[in-house]
């Protein structure tokens, strides 16, 4: 692991942060190919899965921890002042970016509405659910992490202030 802070000035090296990295301080093409991954993946579970309960649990889970995960990815690289903004900003792209490729799915009859295929006049009723579910989820998600980041902190600052324990 790089150091961050070199204890001599001629040893800084300036490192290229990798590929995903600068992809991630993107909000928009983060959330962009989420909710693109979002909708095609929940396309191909819904049409090509069984109807066991677990099978839909375990997508399900999937489905989410991709979700978060990339919201995560692109909020760790911002301080906790601008999850504020960055998580709802987030869940709006995200959910446009779905629907986008939802009319799509719609438009060329691949887009399922439980076991049957959907039509444009599910369209809103669609787009409402994913605001509501995502945007819920996502936001949420933001409130949580940017709690275990604020409690994070304070815990790690309290412990630097008091300085080394004593050697017996």
């Amino acid at each position: 692991m790089p150091s961050f802070f070199p204890r001599q000035t001629i040893a800084l090296h300036l490192e290229e942060p990798k590929a995903f990295r600068r992809f991630s301080y993107t909000l928009w093409e983060m959330a962009l190919v989420t909710g693109v991954f979002v909708r095609l993946y929940r396309q191909i579970v819904l049409t090509h899965g069984s109807n066991n309960w677990i099978y839909l649990g375990g997508t399900f889970a999937v489905g989410m921890i991709v979700l978060l995960g990339m919201l995560t990815a692109h909020l760790a690289n911002y301080p906790l002042h601008q999850y504020v903004w960055r998580a709802p900003a987030f869940a709006l792209v995200e959910v446009c970016a779905e629907m986008a490729t939802s009319a799509l799915l719609i438009a060329v009859h691949r887009e399922p509405n439980g076991s049957v295929r959907a039509h444009w006049d599910d369209f809103v009723g669609m787009t409402l659910h994913a605001l509501v579910y995502r945007g819920v989820a996502i936001v949420l998600w933001g409130l949580i992490l940017a709690g275990v980041v604020q409690l994070v902190r304070r815990t790690i600052v309290h412990e630097d202030d008091e300085g080394p324990a004593p050697a017996p």
